[in-house]
């Protein structure tokens, strides 16, 4: 039995907004169009070399039940939180950030001019995992495998397994995969995505023809099930996109805010929590 290409489902277009203290971002995943993609709950895109739209940053503010994926391709951000922890973020590095019961955490650019980039993905925890203790992953640039192929196409290994090379983020409940790829003028790449788990890949630097449909820049493709996903660069430029992929909770979502839980009593709980001081 031949491997079934996974079809586009859907487009998704960014809708630009303001988040954090002012920061300008543009959103698919988790905006009007799209509420969410079990289990991924938000995607936001962050570009811009004006430091008004990203100076004022994302001061301390709570999350609790789901993970934060923090995905920089310019510029450096600092991360510190109320367990004591500390980071910095710089192009190429990723923070993947599980806040579980409950964290109060800051994200603020070090930058006062320039260009900053990136990226930032909320994952769902499953029930049994939301009140865990929080932790975070924080992965230097030159730590994430770069894989780069005969034919030209690189890949960038956030968490996965590409060629045997496993990613640099491990430990994760919906075993997922978040790749960096790029792909040059003329070239095309097929990739395995188990079955049954949900994928998008978000293109955001070219063009892209995937499963025969054009994606163009900033806009997420919603891949319907299959065993592989077929990816086509057909223009005269690189294309470079984001393939991410998860297993489906198929769990109830209760979401207010930065609190993402399974039931409006819980999230109720939370906000308690928060108020008191019980993070």
């Amino acid at each position: 039995m031949s491997d079934e290409l996974r079809e586009v489902s859907n487009l998704v277009p960014p809708l630009e907004m303001s988040e954090g203290a002012g920061v300008r971002i543009k959103r698919t995943i988790g905006g009007p169009y799209m509420d969410h993609l079990d289990p991924f709950l938000l995607l936001d895109h962050f570009r811009s070399d004006n430091a008004n739209d990203y100076i004022a940053g994302f001061p301390d503010h709570p999350h609790r039940g789901f993970e934060t994926v923090t995905y920089m391709l310019a510029g450096i951000m600092r991360h510190e939180d109320s367990s004591g922890a500390g980071g910095t973020l710089r192009p190429g590095g990723v923070q993947w950030m599980t806040a579980g019961r409950g964290i109060v955490h800051s994200e603020m650019p070090q930058q006062e001019e320039g260009l900053m980039a990136g990226f930032q993905l909320w994952v769902n925890l499953p029930a049994d995992q939301k009140m865990c203790a929080p932790r975070y992953q924080n992965i230097e640039p030159d730590d994430v495998p770069l894989v780069v192929r005969d034919d030209g196409i690189e890949i960038r290994v956030i968490a996965g397994e590409v060629e045997g090379i496993k990613g640099a983020v491990n430990g994760i409940a919906v075993d997922p995969i978040y790749l960096d790829v790029t792909v040059p003028a003329g070239a095309s790449l097929e990739y395995p995505v188990t079955r049954g788990h949900t994928a998008f890949c978000m293109v955001f630097n070219g063009e892209a023809q995937i499963s025969g449909v054009h994606a163009g820049e900033g806009s997420v493709a919603i891949l319907g099930d299959g065993d592989l996903v077929s990816v086509d660069n057909q223009g005269s430029d690189p294309l470079r996109f984001l393939l991410i992929a998860g297993r489906p909770l198929n769990e109830p979502i209760a979401r207010y805010g930065p609190f993402v839980m399974n039931t409006r009593d819980e999230v109720q709980q939370a906000f308690l929590d928060f108020r008191s001081g019980n993070f």
